[in-house]
């Protein structure tokens, strides 16, 4: 019998300017997610992010310390964190440190990352990004498993470099891959603990889970282990209403990566019975975490999927 699907939710840790993020405000939300019921709390990740119109954000490992350290349960994740632009042995030290400030809550959801400028403007060659990826991915790994390791990555000299303490979570914290191509699923199925996405379809999440699992065989590994994760936009309302309000924040807040299978037509829209009903679509596909965001990250929004919703779907 398959695992139940766990619930989580998205923060809105950036805005579109002049609106600026509220650090304080993002932290109480941390702690009412938790209070909810909900299993995850995810956040996005830039250092720059769009010029005219640009969009405000405050960082996502500093915002999921802070909440960590408000909260006593609920997982916190990066949804996703863009691996190359990050030193990856400084990154090892703040993700085990997070790892243990939050005892054991730590999901880490990581890709290349899209934006030229943010890459020019921090120096990592942008048409490296993937094997940087693929080096950063396994620093992090063995600094977190190793007692000692000795290497030399690129610029990256480890001489005998000795990482303590270790994250809590053992071998370490969950690595989801984010991303959409072949190379990336790839890597998904045999680098990482499992794949993320977000605004999938069920047929479209059905159509690239097909190639992890494939991928995942091919190398010996069990697809049942890895973890999957859909992120969501969700709109609990009347759905003449509900469509006309997502469709006019979709298309002004949120970019979909030219040649993946992200949609629109992903967005969850509808009473509590008919939201309920479209969710279960994507349990259908046995993906084991679905990350909703809220329209607007309203108040109101977010108490009818806790109360209203989510309930049905736990029956």
């Amino acid at each position: 019998m398959p695992a139940p699907v766990s619930f989580g939710i998205a923060m809105r840790n950036f805005t579109r300017f002049p609106e600026m993020p509220d650090a304080g405000a993002l932290i109480d939300y941390g702690v009412r997610m938790e209070e909810l019921g909900f299993e995850s709390l995810w956040v996005w990740d830039h250092i720059l992010l769009g010029t005219d119109p640009h969009f405000p954000i405050i960082d996502s490992l500093s915002l999921l310390t802070a909440v960590a350290a408000r909260t006593k349960t609920i997982k916190v994740g990066t949804g996703v964190l863009v691996l190359p632009l990050r030193n990856p042995v400084i990154l090892a030290k703040q993700l085990s440190s997070l790892d243990l400030i939050s005892n054991g809550r730590l999901m880490l959801g990581a890709a290349v990352g899209w934006y030229k400028r943010e890459f020019d403007a921090v120096g990592i060659a942008y048409e490296r990004r993937g094997k940087i990826m693929d080096r950063n991915l396994d620093i992090l790994k063995r600094l977190w498993t190793e007692d000692s390791v000795t290497g030399q990555w690129d610029e990256l000299n480890l001489r005998n470099a000795v990482m303590f303490p270790k994250p809590v979570q053992k071998p370490h914290p969950p690595i989801l891959i984010g991303g959409y191509v072949d190379v990336v699923l790839k890597r998904a199925a045999t680098k990482g603990d499992g794949w993320l996405t977000y605004f999938y379809t069920p047929e479209a999440y059905n159509e690239s889970w097909a190639k992890i699992t494939a991928y995942a065989e091919e190398a010996g590994r069990d697809p049942a282990e890895l973890y999957s994760l859909n992120q969501l936009p969700i709109y609990v309302g009347p759905r003449e209403v509900g469509m006309a309000k997502m469709n006019e924040w979709l298309h002004a807040e949120w970019d979909l990566s030219k040649g993946s299978l992200s949609t629109f037509d992903s967005a969850i829209v509808g009473t509590p019975a008919e939201c309920a009903e479209q969710i279960a679509a994507h349990m259908a596909t046995g993906v084991k975490k679905i990350v909703f965001v809220p329209w607007r990250y309203e108040k109101e929004q977010i108490d009818l999927l806790a109360h209203d919703v989510l309930p049905l779907l736990r029956r």
